[in-house]
């Protein structure tokens, strides 16, 4: 039996790797055309399965919409090297510009649910408390790499920019131009190390 033309054929979703599969198709459909277009059947369509094993995964569309925001927001840290670890400024976001270019779906849906959350403030709890992540780890990272303490304006700041680099590139690509400003933000960071340690 062949499936009818326009309509992508079901893949057998294995359990273990069908909930992710489930909340990257969620990502791609929020990404390509807004909150509004999220249903369980435009998921299914876009991951191949039945609209059915969607709901069984996730039981309400909140739901669905939370657990692809946390999917969404953990990805994005694990591979912007926002925390590398090492305190070095050289290394602060190294992989920033490769994070938009392998997954901008996973970064215009992030900005999709903010901007949405102005229109429905219950999204914005989960949003502040998904957020707090990516300012902790920016905070972490500034501690080990200036001295003295970082307060949350600076480690705000910082994010911010972070966040406003993304967007440019994701909206006008300019990789390079973006790889420059990453390089200026370093040399800031470096710069404060310095003084810090010169008033210490």
């Amino acid at each position: 039996m062949t499936e009818p033309a326009g309509r992508r054929p079901r893949k057998r979703v294995h359990y273990g790797t069908g909930r992710e599969a489930l909340l990257e198709a969620a990502v791609r459909v929020v990404a390509r055309g807004g909150l509004r277009r999220l249903t369980y059947r435009a998921v299914a369509e876009e991951a191949g399965v039945t609209h059915g094993l969607v709901v069984h995964h996730f039981g309400s569309r909140d739901a669905l919409i939370e657990e692809a925001l946390t999917h969404a927001i953990r990805s994005s840290l694990s591979s912007s090297a926002l925390e590398p670890g090492t305190g070095e400024a050289a290394d602060f976001s190294v992989g920033l510009t490769d994070m938009v270019e392998s997954g901008p779906d996973l970064q215009a849906f992030q900005y999709e649910l903010l901007l949405e959350s102005r229109r429905r403030p219950e999204l914005l709890a989960h949003l502040r408390s998904l957020y707090a992540e990516y300012f902790d780890a920016t905070r972490r990272e500034l501690t080990q790499m200036l001295p003295g303490p970082v307060d949350e304006g600076l480690s705000r700041m910082v994010f911010a920019t972070l966040e406003g680099l993304v967007l440019h590139q994701l909206v006008f690509g300019e990789r390079e131009v973006i790889e420059d400003a990453l390089d200026e933000l370093r040399s800031v960071l470096r710069l404060l190390a310095e003084k810090r340690d010169g008033e210490a």
